[in-house]
């Protein structure tokens, strides 16, 4: 069992910042890949972003590519989505997502998809509201 807790998301104005985190604690060797999707009203959950123990590789869904950033520190259990340039579009609830599942050789899109299947582990989620 893993447990993830999230923190960081507010209310901002378009193209402000936001910086997410999220602590884990449990069976967090197994863990293949984690990262952050999304869910907005009314729509389903997105993989936002993800990192792999694959040398630290991360991988990004194409409508945040080049204003989040994902890292990761290992020491201290912590994953991080730094959200720059945010857009109303970005308002959703946010996730921390850590999968135990054989990524090797997928896609990016596969490997955000499997952040969001049932078999990962997921946080209680954190707000993100961007005004315009």
């Amino acid at each position: 069992q893993v447990r993830l807790v999230e923190s960081g998301g507010g209310s901002v104005q378009a193209g402000g910042s936001l910086r997410l985190s999220c602590v884990a604690s449990g069976d967090t060797a197994k863990s293949v890949c984690m990262g952050w999707f999304r869910q907005a009203p009314g729509k389903g959950r997105e993989g936002v972003a993800a990192i792999c123990t694959d040398g630290g590789r991360t991988y990004y869904d194409d409508a945040v590519k080049g204003r989040f950033t994902i890292t990761q520190d290992t020491a201290k259990n912590m994953l991080y989505l730094q959200m720059n340039n945010l857009k109303p579009d970005d308002t959703a609830m946010y996730y921390c997502a850590d999968t135990h599942l054989p990524v090797g050789g997928l896609s990016a899109a596969a490997i955000l998809t499997a952040l969001i299947v049932p078999s990962a582990y997921w946080g209680q989620g954190t707000q993100v509201t961007v005004s315009s």
